[in-house]
């Protein structure tokens, strides 16, 4: 049952090779970010087979050496409820995110917090201040709470598995989250959910909310550059929303601004009222008067009245890029806007998902790192060395052949940003 030699896990291996489990890792503190936490344990269990959990780091145990790990892949399918965690701990192969298979069919994740033992709750309610708790629950009542946890993912572990999104999403925004950022004089990590009722990730971790920090109150100014010689850059899409519902509706915007297209639709009126005004149209009532002169919102409206119409007559709608479903049994008080706007949302989080597909193998052999992604922006955390190649480059990928035009700013911490797109 208790595995804390090197050889026993061995054993184990051997003969469950190739049989598919259920994996559970045990961080040592509750509070901190996988990417700034230690292992305490792993708890196994094979499929239909016998349980084990694994020692690497308890007061009450020896130790078993944290490179046998990788070992794990020796066994089958791995399901575990958090594969964005373990790939901060280990990579391997295999591995079907349940709680993403769950998400994917009810449109809302496990209920994974609410499992506790009365022991759990104690040492993190009186010892809350302490680091590293988990070493020092006994190990008996972390095998209870796995117990409690491994019913829930054997459950559901059987449910449709969405490939792209378990492989290709978890992937991308594990890598984004292992850049980490620079406060100071600290590193700090994100935390991407996904399991957001619209699809598009929330990004928060420590009372840090990412995706919202504020552009104008100074919260942005601590963060820096990890490098001596680095800055920060950022790519900012232009119009992002209109030119995704462009692309999809197969519309051509003329080359240059796209808000001083659509101003011509909307007579004398300058860039910010032109972009105020399509911003209002397309999440909000789009008026016949606009369906009838502008061409843009004629196909737009064309688009949401025939999915608001499938959405009725299938009691579903799919994403137009990875073909996510959308069930009616799922949404609440929905209605043909609110239902483009969750379109809208998924279109936005999936494109960028796809241009990471290919940013992400390119970014693997160079200094600079992604650190952060907000829905129509990617920071970067630019060394010098990589040279101004690397942000052509970067512009290049995330432009996906001019497409999807970015401004782009650079600065020494994040809250100064020069705009410099046309020295690009």
């Amino acid at each position: 049952m208790i595995i804390e030699k090197d050889n026993q896990l061995e054993d184990f291996l051997q003969e469950n090779e190739n049989k598919d489990c259920f994996i559970i890792p045990i961080l040592s503190d509750v509070n901190l970010h996988p990417l700034k936490n230690t292992l305490c344990a792993v708890y196994v269990k094979i499929v239909d087979g016998v349980e084990r959990i694994l020692c690497f780091n308890h007061g009450e145990t020896l130790k078993i050496k944290l490179e046998l790990l990788l070992t794990l892949d020796k066994l089958g399918r791995k399901f575990v409820y958090d594969k964005k965690q373990l790939n901060h701990i280990v990579k391997l192969n295999d591995v079907v995110d349940v709680n993403l298979q769950y998400y994917m069919s009810k449109n809302e994740p496990l209920e994974w917090d609410e499992l506790s033992t009365n022991t759990h709750d104690y040492f993190h309610r009186v010892m809350w201040k302490m680091k590293n708790t988990n070493r020092i629950i006994p190990i008996l009542k972390h095998l209870e709470l796995c117990r409690e946890q491994v019913k829930l993912l054997e459950k559901h572990y059987e449910l449709p598995i969405h490939e792209k999104y378990n492989d290709e999403i978890i992937g991308n925004l594990s890598f984004i989250e292992k850049g980490g950022l620079k406060k100071d004089d600290e590193m700090v990590y994100s935390e991407y959910n996904l399991y957001t009722s619209t699809g598009r990730p929330s990004n928060r971790f420590g009372g840090i909310n990412f995706a919202a920090l504020n552009k104008k109150d100074g919260s942005r100014k601590p963060y820096v550059s990890r490098f001596d010689d680095g800055m920060l850059v950022e790519f900012d899409y232009d119009a992002y929303h209109l030119r995704l519902i462009g692309h999809i509706l197969d519309y051509e915007f003329p080359n240059g601004s796209v808000h001083e297209h659509m101003a011509e639709f909307y007579g004398d009126v300058d860039y910010e009222t032109s972009k105020q005004t399509s911003f209002q149209y397309l999440y909000g009532r789009i008026p016949q008067k606009i369906i009838d002169t502008n061409p843009f919102f004629y196909i737009v409206n064309d688009y949401i009245t025939k999915i608001w119409k499938d959405f009725k007559r299938r009691d579903l709608v799919k994403s137009d890029i990875y073909n996510k479903e959308i069930h009616k049994k799922n949404l609440s008080a929905m209605n043909r806007n609110k239902l483009f706007n969750y379109m809208i949302q998924l279109l936005e989080t999936e494109n960028n998902m796809k241009v990471l597909n290919d940013l992400v193998p390119y970014l693997r052999d160079k200094k600079s790192k992604l650190i952060l992604y907000s829905y129509d922006s990617f920071l970067f955390d630019f060394k010098i060395e990589d040279g101004l190649g690397f942000i052509k480059d970067v512009k290049g990928i995330l432009e996906q052949n001019g497409v999807f035009p970015t401004k782009t700013s650079k600065g020494l911490n994040y809250h100064e940003m020069k705009d410099i797109t046309e020295k690009l």
